[in-house]
């Protein structure tokens, strides 16, 4: 299935996506959850009769381009990333291939969905774009192992893109990560979660950023250094992994600082996120 998250009259609903229309699920079936997060945690019977709703004939249907879209989870409990985690990007800002995933942390209020504005903020003047593959965790978990079987644990993957202030990021001794990427709106994603059994393999996916139509990054999920087990099972070592948690898995080559001369953010752009698969999250980026 392909999911997303609308408003409607009757507040935010997860819906799945049909042709050019979205179809209410709860609308169509009211035993069936309003929200993504207790859809995916619902187990098999659930997504077994959202499928079926999705196809009825007597479905509450909203066309796609009469509403607004949200992040595909509106409200996760956890923002999580790996950073450096494809080969060409590590070899790209000459950086050694990690031995173990680097981490840190994204926030609630950075979340934005497709065809909403990224601001910039006031104080910041190197403002970055990467386009990621976002894991959407489907079932809770701890010490979860390092196999195959880890992929229970995800209830689908989207579109990210994790925005970067680097003058932030990179600033002092020590450097801050979390705090130049945490700024408002710096994690769109969406516009549809697409379930593992549609998706297929995530280990073989395009990944592209367009930057007002011009592609600065193209590459494939295949140059992952920890693929997804793996980063699922670092992680649920400390943390448990909860339904609807997102986890962005890094991103390719072609970013804005390591190019000669750096191209960054500004005003007026229009930032394309595409996934193969998945769909293209598009935003606009406007000043603060």
């Amino acid at each position: 299935m392909r999911l997303a998250t609308v408003v409607t009259p009757h507040g935010p609903r997860v819906v799945a996506q049909v042709g050019d229309h979205y179809v209410d699920l709860h609308a169509t079936d009211p035993g069936l959850p309003t929200c993504v997060k207790n859809l995916l945690a619902g187990g098999a019977g659930v997504k077994a009769a959202a499928a079926d709703a999705a196809k009825c004939p007597k479905a509450v249907r909203y066309a796609t381009n009469a509403v607004k879209l949200l992040p595909p989870v509106p409200k996760p409990s956890k923002i999580l990333c790996v950073g450096l985690n494809y080969r060409d990007h590590a070899i790209e800002g000459g950086k050694a291939i990690p031995t173990e995933p680097v981490l840190f942390a994204k926030y609630p209020n950075t979340l934005i969905a497709s065809g909403d504005p990224i601001k910039l903020p006031k104080v910041a003047q190197k403002v970055d774009y990467e386009a990621e593959l976002v894991i959407v965790i489907g079932k809770r978990g701890r010490h979860i192992p390092n196999d195959d079987t880890a992929f229970q644990h995800v209830g689908g993957y989207t579109c990210g893109h994790d925005v970067s202030a680097r003058d932030w990021q990179f600033r002092g001794e020590e450097k801050q990560w979390s705090i130049g990427k945490t700024f408002d709106t710096f994690a769109p994603t969406g516009p549809v979660l697409v379930t593992p059994d549609e998706l297929g393999d995530p280990h073989k996916l395009q990944v592209q950023l367009r930057l007002n139509g011009e592609t600065m990054q193209n590459s494939n999920t295949k140059e992952f250094i920890f693929g997804v087990p793996h980063m699922l099972w670092f992680l649920s070592q400390v943390v448990t992994l909860e339904p609807g948690d997102l986890i962005f898995t890094g991103t390719p080559p072609g970013v804005g600082i390591a190019r000669k001369p750096p191209v960054l953010l500004k005003a007026g752009d229009i930032a394309e996120v595409e996934i193969e698969g998945i769909g293209t999250l598009r935003n606009p980026v406007v000043a603060e």
